[in-house]
């Protein structure tokens, strides 16, 4: 039986994740402070026997070492996410990531332990290219826009993590998510495709920051976490980088109307300008498609689920739990 501990694991993916490998019967052990994580997402997991789990903050070493010291393999996911999070509390955005994640590794290297570190999308910056691909250059804003200190901290998250593999042969796996959703994902903190679904089917304004043609590419959390456990049962991939996204791309704009659609919902869609959204001088990506060649080639994953199958998923959790 394979010891898991799962970091963040009271979050959207967290809470996935211990399901999955729960299903696979693994030990499972979560460690989260409820930041941005709830508890009610692994409430019903409780009852496991197999499941176990430790409310403190990853910043916390004497809980890291034990919990560390006690499993086979760590999920780091702990970070702090949604834009509206990262824009009004920059300095927890960068401290939780970059301090955060030192721990985990610090830990990870004294008991020799497989680390899988989850990144972003993020990191690529404000790049037009058409697509990214693992290998591609970052640009970033200026370190006077606090909505690059997310980037910035998960780029230098990778970085240290890649540095313990080159200088100390501990086995990390770096995974970038695109835009990962699915049920219990929370809106609170800026998550669009939640925001929009709670609004629609409360017959609220659906608001589109900025022009809208933005466009992104949606991964159901469900595909997202078989890559995850993919890569980390996967020897080769050790000491690499693998984009984890789908391939259907859609604007923010047009993502409204589907979400309208799919509802039946009558709201009105608001064209909301960045400025009034989040900060002045706000910038955003205008496209974010990942490249997937690479972990298609290595363990064959590919996206499954479509994006009308993934709103149809959110708009019924959101049904049940309301």
């Amino acid at each position: 039986m394979v010891r898991a501990l799962i970091t963040g694991g009271a979050g959207f993916i967290g809470s996935h994740l211990s399901e999955a490998l729960l299903a696979r019967g693994h030990e499972v052990t979560i460690i989260d402070d409820l930041s941005t994580g709830h508890f009610e997402n692994v409430a019903a997991l409780t009852s496991d026997p197999h499941f176990h789990f430790a409310i403190e903050t990853i910043t916390n070493a004497a809980v890291m070492d034990r919990l560390v010291s006690e499993c086979d393999i760590v999920y780091h996911l702990a970070a702090a996410v949604g834009v509206d999070l990262i824009v009004s509390q920059p300095i927890h955005t960068i401290e939780t990531n970059v301090h955060g994640t030192e721990i985990v590794l610090q830990t990870a290297r004294r008991y020799r332990k497989r680390v899988m570190i989850a990144s972003t999308s993020e990191v690529y910056g404000k790049s037009n290219n058409k697509r990214f691909s693992e290998e591609d250059d970052s640009i970033l804003g200026p370190t006077i826009k606090s909505r690059w200190s997310y980037a910035a901290s998960k780029a230098l998250d990778e970085f240290l993590a890649l540095a313990y593999h080159k200088e100390t042969q501990l086995p990390v796996v770096i995974f970038r998510l695109f835009n990962t959703v699915g049920p219990r994902q929370s809106g609170r903190y800026g998550m669009v495709i939640p925001r929009f679904v709670r609004a629609a089917l409360a017959g609220e304004p659906l608001r589109v920051f900025g022009d809208g043609q933005q466009s992104r590419c949606f991964c159901n959390v469900s595909d997202s976490v078989r890559a995850i456990l993919t890569l980390a049962e996967t020897e080769q991939a050790t000491g690499e980088i693998f984009n984890v996204g789908s391939q259907e791309e859609i604007s923010i704009l047009e993502l409204a109307r589907r979400v309208r659609q799919r509802t039946g919902s009558q709201s009105e869609i608001v064209m909301v300008p960045y400025d009034q959204a989040y900060e002045q001088g706000f910038e955003d990506m205008r496209r974010r498609m990942p490249d997937t060649h690479k972990i298609e080639a290595l363990v064959g994953w590919k996206a499954e689920k479509s994006l009308d199958q993934t709103l149809d998923e959110v708009i019924q959790a959101f049904n049940q739990s309301s």
